[in-house]
């Protein structure tokens, strides 16, 4: 009796197997069941910040900030699904640091559009990318553009975040004489979000498991500790998505000045998903004998198709995240890695009172954190020669000195393609180059 009973469990177990098989090629990637479970709850919880970071930005736009954690949840949720059933690849997606923030900031802030203008130029630049996606464009455009100026695009949008991230912790503030100049340390704020991000930074030096969110959770709790924080709960129904469901205003954003912001989102999460995806793709042995990386295509339709859903439901455009490489490093080799990302984001969703806790400094530690770690593209810059130096430099240094990333990439193109031209390297600057530059001028001459 115990042999047949032993032999259906081993027929089941045969059925699961061949079933899980078939969707995500276990055994073709030399992996298993657990270790791809294992590598989608460390992917989850090395990109969890997102869902307290993303609401604090969006809410300062003027979003309801349990809409926007909703969405969050969503966005990301619909990204992982897709990407793990679709391209079968172990990457998580989530709504994008320094995309989030140029929403709020620059477009919002300092362009003064709504929110739902900049939510349909979200949309219209997703949908740029799905086409760019669906045809050889983005081949074309991706080897176009200066391998300097994608490296710096990355910095200066790092740049940006850690400048947000000391503003809102109010370790810098303005000044009328300086135009900025160091805060009072002595603030609570100041000193918790100083705190928060030197503790990331030792946890991760010591490798530590989910070291951004546990020292998030960690200062939110000492400020809830000194009276600073209201304790809300923890578990409850997810909050209604009705105030950003398709609330996005596509026709305002067919504007002149807005063809800077959707080319901003659009570069900055074409680069940006192009390196992240790339340097999975090796990590997760996704790369074949002539070098070839398996599927990239579809992980790069996952991924421009989840921008377009994130934006109907209310998120900055949703993007690959370069916290997949923990997953990864977990044992992480197909679609069923990214699919455990995407459920556990569902299972977010019953954690609103715990997101709506996380105060401002906690999340200003984390964004100074991941700007450090955004720098990092500068290493591999030619310095040797000024005119890929120059506008590297330039497009790096005015993203946060103008607070806008759309300024600071079409001055960095604009300076590249001058420099070539007139030290006479014309065969340089592409034609998709000279494009965005002319756009770029349309954008600063109806400024």
């Amino acid at each position: 009796m115990e042999t047949i009973k032993q032999e259906r469990r081993s027929l089941r177990q045969s059925e699961n197997k061949t079933w899980l098989d078939r969707i995500f090629k276990l055994n073709e990637h030399n992996t298993s069941v657990k270790t791809e479970l294992v590598a989608g709850f460390t992917t989850f919880v090395t990109m969890a910040y997102i869902i307290f970071v993303n609401p604090n930005i969006m809410a300062i736009a003027g979003i309801d900030h349990g809409a926007a954690f909703v969405a969050t949840c969503i966005g990301a949720a619909f990204g992982c699904l897709l990407m793990g059933f679709y391209a079968n690849w172990p990457v998580g997606l989530a709504p994008g640091m320094g995309l989030n923030a140029f929403f709020t900031f620059t477009v919002v802030g300092e362009m003064g559009y709504a929110w739902e203008v900049a939510l349909g130029a979200v949309f219209i630049s997703g949908i740029l990318f799905m086409i760019m996606s669906l045809s050889r464009i983005r081949e074309w455009l991706l080897n176009s553009i200066p391998m300097s100026l994608r490296f710096a695009m990355g910095a200066g949008v790092g740049l940006f975040l850690g400048l947000i991230g000391l503003k809102s912790a109010g370790i810098i503030v303005a000044s009328p004489a300086t135009l900025v100049t160091l805060g009072s340390l002595g603030e609570p704020p100041a000193l918790l979000a100083a705190f928060c991000f030197l503790m990331i930074a030792v946890l991760s030096h010591h490798k530590v498991f989910g070291a951004i969110l546990i020292s998030m959770l960690t200062v939110t709790a000492i400020g809830w500790a000194l009276g600073l924080v209201t304790y809300s709960g923890v578990v409850s129904m997810p909050p209604s998505l009705a105030p950003t469901w398709l609330a996005l205003d596509i026709a305002g954003a067919f504007n002149v000045t807005m063809i800077s912001v959707v080319l901003a989102f659009l570069f900055v999460n074409l680069f940006d998903t192009a390196g992240t995806l790339m340097g999975v793709a090796h990590r997760a042995h996704l790369v074949d004998e002539d070098g070839k990386i398996q599927n990239l295509s579809r992980a790069l339709k996952a991924d421009s198709t989840s921008s377009v859903a994130g934006a109907l439901v209310g998120c900055p455009p949703v993007t690959s995240y370069v916290e997949s490489a923990s997953g990864v490093a977990a044992g992480g080799r197909t679609g069923l890695t990214a699919v455990t990302v995407g459920v556990l984001f569902l299972m977010a969703l019953f954690f609103a009172p715990l997101a709506s806790m996380v105060p401002a400094y906690a999340t200003a530690g984390a964004l100074i954190y991941v700007a450090m770690l955004m720098m990092s593209g500068l290493v591999h810059i030619d310095w040797e020669d000024l005119t890929d130096t120059i506008p590297a430099i330039i497009m790096v240094v005015m993203i946060p000195l103008t607070f806008s990333i759309a300024d600071g990439i079409a001055l960095g193109f604009l300076t590249y393609a001058v420099l070539k031209l007139l030290t006479g390297q014309h065969e340089k600057v592409s034609i998709s180059l000279y494009v965005i530059c002319v756009a770029s001028i349309a954008y600063f001459a109806f400024l």
